[in-house]
């Protein structure tokens, strides 16, 4: 995982850092997607990925994928230039120990209760929230139930 010292690098750099919070979990094309997309859309790209404790607190469920194994598949792309552990749903929490200047979200945040929370947060710190397009033909939330009714079937 990526050390402060280096997103602190970037730091009055005139660098545009962006980061993109998830679980990433059961990592599919939806979650390449959107770490491309925000890609195209910074100098610096940071991943959060989400870690189990604190995706037990937000979701209900634990990760089907541990973290530590999660954290090496999104490492292992190569257009993502950090990944951090993300411990909370306030993404303050983790702003202020790697300072981003756009967080990035699916559309599926973009005008609800949650979308406009992370936007009156994040312009707290300065931070500017860019929706990027979301994949609606695959998710987590749907591989998990496929899994459970396989498990079901069994």
């Amino acid at each position: 995982m990526a050390q402060d010292a280096e997103v602190a690098q970037l730091e009055g750099g005139g660098k545009v850092v962006g980061y993109v919070p998830g679980v990433f979990d059961m990592f599919h094309v939806g979650h390449l997607n959107i770490l491309q997309r925000a890609r195209e859309r910074c100098d610096w790209l940071v991943a959060g990925v989400v870690t189990d404790e604190a995706c037990a607190a937000m979701k209900g469920h634990l990760p089907v994928v541990p973290f530590h194994e999660r954290v090496a598949i999104v490492s292992a792309i190569g257009f993502v230039d950090a990944v951090v552990g993300d411990e909370s749903a306030d993404k303050r929490n983790v702003w202020s120990k790697c300072r981003f200047d756009v967080i990035f979200k699916g559309t599926d945040w973009e005008g609800t209760e949650k979308g406009r929370r992370l936007e009156e947060q994040m312009a707290e710190v300065g931070v500017r929230v860019d929706y990027l397009p979301y994949t609606e033909q695959t998710s987590s939330s749907l591989l998990r139930e496929a899994l459970e009714r396989l498990a079901t079937a069994l």
